[in-house]
């Protein structure tokens, strides 16, 4: 193997950078710390639970708009750009001549490793375990045609969500009559439930770090399940993001002037709509008492989210394309950059700001003072990961990620020679 060769699949150099996926991962990582920031302070189950009604006037209106215009889009968009990485790579690999399998397995296992460090040892809300299983998934679809791996993309998010939309649907037709009323063991499942829910609290609002990292455990093992059934929507999202970048549509978004004004133009205030009408059926979820209508406003909240996130996306590309738009959105590069680093240090900060073996906020502190943080933190992200780029080529984990996938330490010093 000739040094040539290496260095055309290693790490792709700053100055080659699609600078676009960099803003788009800096915008995505604030949109991730404004939806998980209630979670650090709040068990996790609640995700399924939609908006605390019990929130003041301000607070709930703050909420409304998070559940409505971030929550659920930015894990998308976060897959979309994790999918164009794939094909970013696999790209390289071809023009290399060099086998792109082994290189991309060792990349998975490494974001196994990290996601499992992350959701064991800092926060069991961790994405980085399920876009690691998603990702060998990827391999199968490879050698697909791109417009083929965008239709399967659609496919495999799409589908479940209009099933459940259409189960939802049928509940409600029915009425009383889709309901089995007292199951045999819905009342011991329903006090399981609230004790696994009171067994968090405790862990997490006033244990120790050991009592936490056993909590975290168990919310890895009990929820394995829920892993499973996510990857159908993850490698869709990552096929679709795939699609997009090898159709040219990132690189050259003039060439695809028809999509970029549909996705902005049709999809995403197609998405908004959808979200709105969930918004309007229910913003709490009562599963076990009205499990019909949660079922249809979760579905439709499921379907508005790619619209919005590929909205979004196709939004940021437009603006980038304007000098104002590209200084403005340009400061958000650096924190994109460096996004694994960075999502992991918003876990950091906030468990150590609500846990008990930190600062011990749990439940504590109002939704608008929680938003705000989040707004504070990515500003001094953004500054931090401006300074070590300055100095170093990859952020701290970004680089532990890369020796796991090419078999060697890439030098960090910005003077080093860009080949591994």
């Amino acid at each position: 193997m000739t040094h040539s060769r290496d260095a055309a699949v290693a790490p792709t150099p700053a100055p080659d950078r699609l600078r676009s996926l960099d803003v788009l991962r800096g915008l995505a990582l604030l949109g991730i710390g404004l939806m998980n920031v209630e979670y650090f302070s709040r068990p996790l189950p609640d995700m399924g639970a939609g908006i605390d009604p019990a929130q003041a006037p301000l607070d709930h209106a703050l909420s409304w708009l998070v559940y409505v215009f971030v929550q659920g889009k930015f894990w998308v968009l976060f897959a979309l750009l994790f999918g164009m990485g794939f094909a970013l790579m696999d790209e390289r690999a071809r023009t290399a001549g060099r086998n792109f399998r082994p290189l991309y397995l060792r990349r998975s296992i490494g974001l196994m490793v990290i996601g499992l460090v992350h959701a064991l040892l800092i926060w069991a809300g961790d994405i980085l375990v399920s876009y690691a299983i998603g990702a060998f998934a990827l391999l199968w679809f490879r050698d697909a045609e791109p417009e083929r791996q965008g239709r399967w993309g659609a496919a495999l998010y799409g589908l479940p969500a209009l099933s459940l939309l259409l189960m939802g649907g049928l509940m409600h037709g029915l009425g009383p009559a889709a309901s089995p009323g007292d199951e045999p063991g819905q009342a011991a499942r329903l006090a399981n439930e609230q004790a696994w829910r009171a067994a968090e609290i405790a862990a997490y609002s006033a244990g120790s770090w050991w009592d936490a990292t056993q909590m975290r455990a168990r919310y890895l093992l009990h929820n394995l399940d829920e892993t499973l059934v996510f990857q159908a929507f993850a490698v869709g999202m990552f096929l679709l993001g795939a699609w997009l970048l090898r159709s040219g549509a990132i690189a050259s978004p003039a060439a695809h002037a028809r999509l970029h004004r549909g996705l902005r133009w049709v999809a995403f205030p197609a998405g908004v709509a959808m979200a709105l009408v969930s918004a309007s059926i229910t913003v709490t979820f009562d599963w076990e008492g009205d499990g019909a209508r949660s079922m249809i406003a979760a579905s439709l909240m499921l379907l508005a989210s790619p619209l919005m996130s590929l909205g979004y996306l196709a939004w940021t590309i437009r603006a980038l394309a304007t000098a104002t738009g590209a200084r403005l959105l340009g400061v958000v590069a650096p924190a994109g950059r460096m996004a694994l680093t960075n999502y992991l240090l918003q876990s950091v900060i906030g468990t150590l700001v609500f846990y008990g073996y930190g600062l011990g906020l749990w439940e504590q502190v109002p939704r608008r003072w929680q938003l705000l943080g989040v707004v504070v933190v990515f500003a001094l992200q953004v500054l931090a990961s401006r300074w070590w780029l300055a100095r170093f080529r990859f952020g701290p984990v970004e680089w532990l990620w890369r020796a796991c996938t090419y078999g060697r330490f890439p030098p960090m010093r910005p003077a080093a020679a860009l080949s591994l």
